[in-house]
């Protein structure tokens, strides 16, 4: 067994895992982060990348609004460039109530958050797309963020302050004894068995986080997952954040995040937040709702579709399963004052966007306990690489191939990715799959969904002696297969062409699915002319 020790033990790579882990190795502790599998491939990273302005919640959250409005500045400084600063609107659609205006106004004025109501006739030359028929709009703060380049950079953070991170790490078990936590046994993905010596565990493993917590003797942790899906279209319809100006609703927000759009988001009660569907019946749902904010939207074109687990508290003051109304809030649970268990806290609920509070009020709780007093200082510094001042821009590739276009070669034209970016990130990983760089640089996450990058990437691994060749198409039908989950719901218009051009060149000039591999990940790309594969569309999971 290998044996290591820590201060705190912080279970959950996801955007509230990296910010404890950032905080307690910022205030002096030793920490080591674990996660199951890669940063942020959990909830964090299947959202719509909308930072809140605090006004989706004026009038059904307040609290959870003003934390919004409070913390959205401090993202967008100390993650510059993961935070584009696009501004939104709350527009009336034809048939919104228009009373929901007069609250939402007064409610922002109360929560404070920033609002302002503008004419028509300026909301339609700021956003020509929009519904011609909206009835009022109003301007707020809302931007958006890459949640991975935001939780990466909290890692990175994190490590330069000491802090070690563990990723494709699964927590077996808790080791207790007289009513205190001591350790943390763990599997690593060649299950070799880590055992971490602790004096604290910080549990943010999101909608698993009941499952950690009964490993410590925890039960009935009420932590429910609310499944939503997303798609996001080809290009920009809109350049600044839309959201109807309604009580939270399915399918009420309209994201611009790099060079796309996306639509969400639905929000169903489901029993395991590792079996997500995207069912065929909510996506003409996220469809006909992105027609009520920009007329001709089902006419454009759809390149992914995913879905998400929200860990929502549970609230007894809510009808069973409906999680759209439970609070946004965050939940800090203190297992000493519920369980008679010293040494471990559960964080769950909150905001994407309220991430860094999570995790200050977290560390705060456990320094309470450990009887320690160390300043918060994640608000007042940037993470590495990331300037105050110096926000995201979407043409921040293109400006940057200018410079190297005659040098360095293009691998993923979509998303502008070059080979150097491809091979200087892999040689820094020691471990991994291509949707771990996916993540990071954004491979096949374009119109093509891989189709033409994918390869080359795969052939990349070999050329710079990172893996063999039968290694390399085993991780390149794993990419393929998850990127074909997000397309089948969606395969209407151009995009039954492209993953029909798709198919063709992987089944018919690379034969793929006979090509050496010694792990059978199951059909990459399923043919297209298996008609009883077509058939069963609606059940992928």
């Amino acid at each position: 067994m290998d044996r290591r020790e820590a201060d705190v033990v912080v279970i959950g790579g996801g955007a509230t895992g990296t910010g404890c882990a950032r905080d307690a190795a910022m205030r002096g502790y030793s920490v080591i982060m674990v996660d199951r599998a890669d940063i942020g491939q959990g909830t964090s990273g299947r959202y719509h990348g909308l930072l809140h302005s605090g006004g989706r919640y004026v009038v059904s959250d307040p609290r959870s609004a003003t934390e919004c409005a409070e913390e959205r500045d401090i993202v967008a400084r100390i993650h510059a460039d993961a935070v584009e600063e696009t501004g939104g609107m709350f527009v009336c659609t034809p048939g919104d109530p228009l009373d929901f205006a007069d609250k939402f106004a007064a409610g922002a004025v109360k929560a404070r958050v920033p609002a302002e109501e503008i004419s028509l006739d300026r909301a339609l030359a700021l956003e020509p797309r929009l519904n011609p028929g909206i009835t009022r709009a109003f301007t707020v703060h809302d931007g958006t963020v890459d949640g991975w380049q935001m939780m990466w950079g909290a890692a990175h953070s994190a490590q330069e302050y000491g802090a070690e991170i563990l990723t494709y790490t699964r927590v077996t078990d808790i080791v207790t004894h007289d009513d205190n936590v001591r350790a943390v046994i763990c599997e690593d993905r060649n299950g070799e068995e880590i055992r971490i010596d602790t004096r604290f565990v910080l549990n943010a493993a999101g909608p698993w986080s009941g499952h950690v917590a009964e490993m410590a003797g925890c039960h009935d942790v009420e932590v429910v997952a609310g499944r939503g899906i997303m798609i996001a279209m080809n290009h920009r319809l809109v350049n600044r954040v839309i959201n109807r100006c309604i009580y939270p609703a399915d399918g009420d927000i309209l994201v611009p995040v790099h060079t796309v759009s996306i639509i969400g988001t639905t929000d169903k009660k489901v029993e395991d937040a590792d079996r997500l569907a995207i069912p065929y019946d909510e996506v003409q749902q996220m469809l006909d709702a992105g027609e009520a904010l920009i007329p001709g939207f089902r006419k454009q074109r759809a390149v992914h579709a995913w879905a998400g687990a929200r860990p929502l508290v549970k609230d007894r003051r809510v009808a069973a399963g409906d999680t759209r109304h439970m609070s946004r809030g965050m939940s800090i649970l203190d297992h000493a004052d519920r369980d008679g268990l010293r040494g471990m806290i559960t964080i769950s609920g909150g905001k994407l966007t309220t991430y860094r509070l999570m995790a200050k009020n977290a560390v705060d709780e456990m320094e309470r306990q450990l009887g320690t007093s160390n300043p918060c200082r994640t608000a007042d510094e940037e993470v590495p690489k990331s300037t105050a001042g110096h926000n995201y821009l979407v043409t921040h590739r293109l400006g940057e191939r200018e410079k190297d276009r005659l040098d360095d070669p293009v691998i993923c034209e979509c998303e502008l990715m070059t080979k150097s970016m491809f091979v200087d990130l892999m040689a820094s990983e020691d471990d991994f799959q291509l949707d771990d760089l996916r993540r990071q640089l954004r491979l096949g996450m374009g119109p093509c969904q891989g189709g033409f990058c994918s390869m080359r990437a795969a052939g990349l691994t070999t050329t710079c002696h990172k893996m063999t060749a039968e290694e390399a198409t085993r991780l390149l039908r794993l990419f393929l297969k998850n990127r074909w989950i997000g397309l089948w719901p969606i395969l209407y218009g151009q995009q039954v062409r492209q993953t029909a051009l798709d198919n063709w060149i992987f089944h018919g000039i690379f034969d793929i699915e006979h090509l050496p591999n010694p792990t059978d990940t199951g059909p990459a790309i399923p043919d297209l002319s298996d008609t009883d594969a077509m058939d069963g569309r609606e059940d992928i999971k």
